[in-house]
């Protein structure tokens, strides 16, 4: 009877624990704003999307964007309820700084901190060697008031130089960045996202790309000024360079707006991080899906459907009260 017993209790564990790893039912239809359509978090956006949708009970729509900020005034507008920013634009929305200065967003929450994704200052000319050397010349730095515009703000003072003054700045996505640089009509262009992106990648092709590193000390200085920043290295095998690249980068983070039910962000999470081998089969981010940097990000409090997802997974995170 004993055996039995013992037998009867391991099964009912063992149930237990299949149901505990279960995606919730009841999951509505979510659109998720991510970034441009040669971009890394229209592709990997809509990769994930297609994996909650396929394994869970919510559906996930993918949209192109303006990126990072566009996305959180697209949920404060309530015409999306997922999306993808910066680490660095997230705080500046939810604090009220930078771009966000007269226009202070709370009403959202973190899902997950998915990947860090690089600051890329690209060119085609190989006498520009350093961030120095961009001085004079013409330099896409994003859409005005973007995240990537402000990354670029960053880096150029680190270094002396005003985007306004020292530079001659244009305002440009990712794609219309590259057809420029490939038509001549601009020297480099700051690009956000995880690399390989692939924007860059499809100039690659066709041409030979060089990507400006920052050093070590400017990289110490830059933390000094916002700690958003790490360190992080762009292999030269990414674009076929001849050399490493060493850059700064800042985290992707999906964000949800406060009013999304818990199911659908809980289904979110499990979707992708009980899937993550199929999803790393389909891109190449995939593979730097991790749950403890997903739940890493401090800025903006996470959302109480990811709170039970990492709970479960014997993870704390730092929850937001939602008032009903």
């Amino acid at each position: 009877m004993k055996k039995i017993f013992s037998l009867a209790v391991v099964f009912a564990l063992a149930l237990s624990c299949a149901s505990f790893a279960d995606p919730m039912p009841g999951g509505t239809r979510l659109i998720f704003t991510t970034g441009g359509a040669q971009g890394t978090y229209y592709g990997f956006g809509g990769v994930l999307a297609g994996k909650v949708g396929e394994k869970t009970s919510t559906k996930v729509t993918v949209i192109a964007s303006g990126g990072s900020k566009a996305n959180i005034e697209a949920m404060a507008d309530g015409d999306a309820q997922l999306g993808f920013t910066q680490s660095d634009v997230g705080a500046y929305a939810f604090k009220g700084t930078r771009l966000f200065e007269n226009e202070r967003i709370m009403d959202f929450s973190t899902v997950a901190n998915l990947y860090m994704e690089q600051v890329q200052i690209v060119t085609l000319n190989p006498d520009i060697k350093t961030v120095a050397d961009l001085k004079g010349k013409n330099v896409s730095v994003g859409a005005a008031g973007s995240g990537v515009y402000f990354n670029a703000v960053d880096v150029l003072k680190v270094y002396g130089l005003d985007i306004e003054k020292d530079i001659n700045p244009t305002y440009q996505s990712f794609g219309d960045s590259v057809e420029a640089l490939q038509d001549g009509k601009i020297d480099a262009a700051f690009i956000v996202a995880g690399a390989p992106t692939t924007a860059v990648t499809s100039l690659a092709a066709t041409k030979k790309v060089y990507l400006v590193s920052i050093d070590d000390e400017h990289i110490m200085k830059l933390n000094v000024e916002s700690p958003y920043y790490s360190r992080a290295v762009i292999h030269k095998e990414v674009y076929g360079m001849d050399d490493d690249a060493v850059t700064v980068a800042v985290g992707a983070v999906v964000i949800a707006r406060d009013d999304v039910p818990e199911a659908d962000v809980y289904n979110f999470l499990w979707g992708v991080f009980e899937n993550k081998d199929e999803i790393t089969a389909a891109h190449a981010k995939g593979a730097e899906l991790k749950l403890d940097f997903a739940a890493s990000y401090t800025a903006v409090p996470y959302h109480p459907g990811a709170v039970k997802y990492y709970a479960e997974k014997g993870m704390k995170v730092s929850g937001k009260v939602v008032e009903e």
